[in-house]
């Protein structure tokens, strides 16, 4: 079995995850919760997990709450069931503990549409501009932001500084002009988008209002403008589920990744959700590389402790001041 084992970590670079033939009849959820308590270890799961993930987790939340997790839990390791700049952002804010990743190469294309040399020019251009940067991003790009925000805080934090301060929004160009529109500010914006919240199709979603009459449409602000203008509410994840859970509708669209159904349909099980549909042949939106992560990936990577997340320690210093500063804003303004 070691030799088996040393041959899936070397073969880590390649595929991302360890490679290990998991034993059929072993109860994952039970091992798991066996291993946590083994090696004080802590699930962190993102609304985008598969269901079976968002079961086992210990937290389950958006970027903002995963973030304010990490910084105060008290495990030595921190398991971190979503995409990579995700594990990154834990261990930005935990040097001491162990981070692992069920699938190192779980990416985001928002964060890959943002490369830090390119964007390090672009704010050499710009001097007088304070960079504020969606968490979808590296840590390079953390590194060169003066704050980090969510979607859950964005607009606070912007409103934050004065009128007349001008401010680079990377990497997110429909967040960046939604934030735009509701603080009726003109920050300059960095031209990425994620692959999810781009491919809705109006035609198609204007078809699921026709069918169902009483369903509200309610949309992550990632999405695109004529989808936003459509929308009955516009919220971060944990945004959309809490409307979900108190408006009196009983049917839903919901625009934004598929996987904070499981969730909406535990909180309101006597309401209907549609995922709202993609411009391609597939009837659901799924985020690949959130997807890329299963439950086995889960164990193996707590047993065996690979992949891990390792970082520069300057690196890692220069990409936690934004993060600090976005934690004490959102702190101060009860979020």
């Amino acid at each position: 079995m070691a030799e088996v084992l040393q041959a899936a970590i070397e073969e880590l670079d390649d595929k991302g995850f360890l490679d290990v033939e998991v034993d059929p009849t072993l109860d994952l959820f039970a091992e798991i919760e066996k291993l946590k308590k083994e090696k004080n270890a802590v699930v962190l799961a993102h609304y985008y997990q598969e269901a079976d993930i968002q079961d086992i987790a210990d937290y389950i939340g958006d970027s903002l709450g995963l973030a304010q997790e990490a910084e105060k839990t008290d495990a030595d390791m921190i398991v971190f069931a979503g995409v990579h700049f995700m594990a990154e952002t834990a261990k930005i804010l935990n040097p001491t503990k162990k981070v692992v990743i069920p699938d190192f190469k779980a990416g985001c294309s928002l964060s890959d549409s943002c490369p830090p040399e390119l964007f390090a020019k672009f704010k050499a251009q710009h001097p007088d501009h304070v960079v504020v940067s969606y968490i979808n991003c590296s840590a390079g790009i953390k590194a060169l932001s003066d704050v980090i925000v969510t979607s859950s805080n964005a607009k606070i934090i912007v409103e934050s500084f004065p009128k007349e301060q001008k401010i680079i929004f990377a990497p997110d160009k429909n967040l960046g002009a939604y934030i735009n529109k509701v603080t009726g500010r003109d920050m300059l914006l960095w031209n990425g988008a994620c692959m999810v919240h781009e491919i809705f199709s109006l035609e198609k979603i204007t078809r699921l209002q026709q069918e169902n009459p009483n369903a509200k449409l309610i949309a992550h602000p990632e999405c695109e403008e004529p989808l936003l203008k459509m929308a009955d509410f516009i919220g971060s994840t944990t945004g959309l589920l809490k409307y979900t859970m108190n408006d009196d509708a009983q049917e839903y669209i919901v625009a934004t990744e598929t996987g904070i159904l499981h969730q909406m349909e535990k909180a309101s099980p006597h309401k209907k959700f549609i995922p709202a549909p993609p411009n391609n042949e597939c009837a659901c939106n799924d985020c690949p590389h959130m997807k890329r992560n299963t439950l086995e990936k889960v164990y193996l990577c707590m047993k065996y402790e690979k992949p891990d997340i390792i970082m520069d320690e300057e690196l890692r210093l220069a990409a936690k001041k934004p993060i600090d500063r976005m934690l004490e804003i959102s702190k101060a303004a009860g979020l």
